[in-house]
């Protein structure tokens, strides 16, 4: 067995420190809703993001697993501060990532010099889908949003349509993902036709 590597205390103590902070993440909502009625938080948002990202292994080809699952976990840590600004509310131009990478920034603070500068690369790297992974992580998140439309109890004011448009770009960049939209959206239309008034026509 090999001698386990000694580490400086302060190193440990500061990660711990990050760890704790990052635990608001648990109770930072967002407006998509579980099948069982209830907000769902950013923590089980990126839960399941990292589960998708893991099942499609055998899909993804010549990929960094590693820095794909570091890119889906960090991609909305800096939501712990000031957390989730719900999809449909999303515009360009509105500030909005400036200010979840300032958050992140803060966050980070506690962490070694290394880890945070990682970190924060990998969170640049994901916004501007800067990489090949980074392009699979937004492309899986868009997707992961959508999925959580479809199986949330939902109000029954819910528009799915918003569905069919969100995130398109993204997810046009890669075949996989591609792919994976047309089940999603197909779901989607299910769901639309179901909201139509009887007699309405159809497109």
């Amino acid at each position: 067995m090999e001698q386990a590597i000694q580490t400086d205390p302060a190193r440990l103590e500061a990660i711990l420190t990050f760890v704790q902070a990052a635990e608001k993440l648990k109770d930072t909502l967002r407006s998509g809703i579980t099948s069982q009625g209830r907000a769902e938080s950013t923590a089980e948002h990126s839960w399941r993001l990292c589960l998708m990202a893991m099942l499609f292994d055998r899909e993804l080809g010549e990929f960094d697993r590693l820095k794909l699952l570091k890119l889906c976990i960090v991609h909305d840590l800096g939501e712990a501060i000031s957390g989730d600004v719900p999809a449909t509310q999303q515009v360009a131009g509105d500030g909005r990532a400036a200010q979840e990478r300032a958050d992140l920034v803060a966050l980070c603070e506690p962490l070694p010099g290394d880890l945070r500068q990682e970190i924060v690369a990998l969170w640049d790297e994901y916004s501007s889908a800067a990489s090949p992974e980074a392009i699979l992580a937004k492309g899986f998140d868009k997707l992961k949003t959508m999925l959580q439309h479809l199986v949330g109890k939902n109000g029954p004011g819910f528009d799915y349509r918003f569905n069919l448009a969100y995130g398109a770009k993204h997810t046009a960049r890669h075949p996989l993902l591609a792919q994976l939209r047309v089940l999603v959206d197909r779901e989607t239309q299910k769901r639309v036709a179901m909201m139509a008034p009887a007699g309405a026509t159809r497109s």
